[in-house]
């Protein structure tokens, strides 16, 4: 990168908010109108109050962004965490729904404080080890379950509590018993959010959806037939906010229930949050790289404060993140403005959002689900392998049989037997081994011996992090054996990184067999030499 470039990086600190305050200003509004629904959305569908993801974005943009690692990512509650959440408040409060949301909320400060160790130990990088495709299938997997269980809400109807297949065989039921004016204000955002790309307006869709569902709600009075029938059709948050916070109780500390929701909370949550991060440094124009251990420190302090007051756990959110890089933001002072403004709204402006139907957020999150699990998803997984397509549909089978752990567990394992059935040596499946040496004064030579997979390539990755740029960087595999999807899709991006800093990279070698046409589909360099 030449230093015109350079100069032309964004100062961070108070430097930076003089520089740039207007556009992030811009940027912090427009990703607070989209940040508001999905919040109030997010919580509800979590099982917590709505006014908790609300607590968390606030937090999220105002502490986590002057402590954190990254420069454009935003942090609040995500659809993500929704499944593991939900699931610790039925199974920590059996049947009572407050006490399952502040044994929730002690669960989330102990899972907390296990990010803030993680980021001080700098185990940021072991988000790594998780094949991609397992990623991906427990982000479809949780989108299956979201479309699921919002699915009755958008009917208006509530089911009975049960499994989770239980809760997907009520859909017929609450189909043959909706309420027809709910169903029209979901369908009415189903439309919105299908058709208002097209239009092209700066406006969020999302915003468009819930005012358009808000003015159905006054014409139908949902406000009155909540009343009248003893049905929650609106969001019920309190007039003062001070009202909204709870503390958590701690008492179920010692059970088993407990520490299996604190393990699934802190997984997923700070998987989510390094992948998030680690995505939107792709978006950046600047090319700023996330400090990935010192960002899950930030979160997991925020988490802290977040889970003490009544908030949901927030991670780095890729929906309000990818907009507010198309929004022009500079700097985390966006991030400061959209956490500033949600404060501003929710303590001056409660009644407005007591009018919000409920059936609104639930298409916006209807939506969001079936992105996460749309047919284009599987075709992708599928055009870059069987292999990848077959952990893919094994991760969501085991996440919906089981639970969120069990079901990527279940995706690692079924990649780690792939790995030894195609012939990796069991000493090679957790130990990689490759040279660096140095061609001549501008040529780095990075020989591969064996194979490169997710479950041994951190080395490689440190050690390449580590190289002086603006150099040559000759990727040598003709000695290696077995390089897998995720391997070759971070070497891809390397190349790409270490390229707009203003070196070169190439590889050497040619692959005797592919496993799809895909250009980082995983590849075998040579023969088995065991035999």
């Amino acid at each position: 990168m030449n230093k015109s470039s350079l100069s032309a990086i964004p100062q961070s600190g108070l430097a930076g908010l003089k520089e740039n305050w207007r556009s992030d200003l811009k940027s912090g509004l427009l990703v607070f109108l989209i940040a508001l629904p999905l919040c109030l959305g997010v919580s509800v569908a979590s099982g917590f109050p709505p006014s908790a993801g609300i607590i968390s974005a606030i937090i999220g943009g105002m502490l986590v962004s002057r402590i954190s690692g990254s420069y454009l990512t935003i942090n609040g509650p995500a659809a993500g965490l929704i499944v593991v959440v939900l699931a610790a408040v039925q199974a920590l409060g059996e049947g009572d729904a407050l006490a399952g949301y502040r044994y929730t909320l002690a669960a989330i400060v102990v899972a907390s404080v296990l990010q803030v160790l993680m980021g001080t130990f700098k185990l940021g990088q072991l988000s790594s080890f998780f094949p991609t495709s397992v990623v991906h299938g427990m982000l479809a997997a949780i989108g299956i379950i979201i479309v699921a269980t919002q699915t009755h809400v958008m009917l208006g109807v509530t089911p009975e509590s049960g499994s989770l297949f239980s809760i997907i065989a009520q859909i017929p039921h609450s189909l043959l018993n909706m309420k027809l004016d709910i169903v029209l204000i979901s369908f009415l955002g189903l439309l919105i959010l299908t058709m208002w790309p097209l239009v092209g307006s700066p406006i969020p869709a999302a915003v468009i959806v819930v005012l358009v569902g808000m003015i159905f709600a006054w014409h139908f009075n949902l406000a009155q037939e909540s009343a009248v029938r003893g049905s929650n059709y609106l969001v019920a948050i309190p007039d003062n906010f001070l009202a909204s916070f709870y503390f958590p109780d701690f008492s179920k500390v010692f059970t088993v229930a407990f520490w299996e929701s604190v393990l699934a909370i802190s997984l997923v949550g700070s998987l989510e949050s390094l992948l998030v991060a680690t995505a939107v440094d792709k978006l950046d124009p600047y090319k700023r790289s996330t400090d990935l251990d010192r960002d899950l420190t930030a979160v997991g302090i925020g988490n802290i404060v977040a889970g003490l007051m009544g908030g949901l756990p927030m991670i780095a959110e890729i929906i309000r993140s990818s907009e507010n890089v198309n929004n022009g933001a500079k700097t985390a002072w966006a991030n400061f403005f959209h956490g500033l403004l949600l404060l501003v709204f929710v303590v001056f402006f409660a009644g407005f959002i007591q009018n919000i139907p409920l059936a609104s957020l639930a298409t916006l999150l209807v939506y969001t689900g079936y992105r996460l699990a749309s047919p284009k998803t599987f075709a992708h997984v599928l055009d870059v392998g069987k292999d990848q397509l077959l952990l893919f549909v094994a991760t969501i089978i085991g996440v919906l049989a089981t639970d969120l752990l069990i079901g990527v567990t279940l995706g690692i394992v079924v990649k780690l037997a792939i790995d030894l059935v195609r012939g990796v040596w069991l000493g090679n499946l957790f130990k990689i081994h490759f040279t660096i040496q140095q061609q001549d004064k501008d040529t780095l030579i990075v020989k591969l011996s064996g194979s490169a997979l997710v479950s041994n390539f951190l080395p490689l990755k440190k050690a390449l992090a580590r190289l002086e740029p603006g150099k040559t960087i000759i990727f040598d595999f003709t000695n290696g054996y077995l390089i897998d999807h995720t391997v070759m899709g971070f070497i891809h991006h390397y190349q790409q990184n270490y390229e707009a800093q203003g070196g070169q990279c190439r590889q050497v070698g040619n692959a005797l067999e592919t496993f799809s046409n895909h250009a980082l589909a995983a590849r075998l360099m040579t023969a088995d030499d065991r035999k």
